[in-house]
């Protein structure tokens, strides 16, 4: 099956702004955007080894983001636990500033009787 030259010539042009150092993509990449450049349409199984390549290299970095995303999510519902549970330390604390204030405003009140 050939794959449109235009939207082989795109992708190339996307994997070409990353900073890649894998040496098999790297070597994958300059073949691919040479035969390109210079107005070789390449064969069905060129494209495919070009396009393992991609997704060899990165596979791995989308597995390594999605870890990322659960750890980030893992630790922002702990930071959610521990801010929910000092909102009610907070109201507890005040609710007993309330209550020593009330009474020390009383021992105030009854020692001036």
């Amino acid at each position: 099956m050939p794959v449109d030259r235009s939207a082989l010539v795109d992708f190339v042009a996307e994997i070409g702004r990353f900073y890649v150092k894998d040496k098999a993509l790297r070597r994958a990449q300059e073949a691919m955007a040479a035969s390109l450049a210079e107005g070789v349409v390449p064969t069905n199984a060129q494209v495919s080894a070009y396009l393992a390549a991609v997704k060899r290299y990165f596979a791995g970095f989308a597995r390594e983001a999605r870890e990322h995303m659960k750890d980030v999510d893992r630790r922002l519902a702990k930071v959610s636990q521990q801010q929910f549970n000092l909102s009610a330390e907070l109201g507890v604390a005040a609710r007993r500033v309330e209550v020593t204030q009330g009474v020390l405003a009383r021992v105030e009140e009854l020692a001036r009787l």
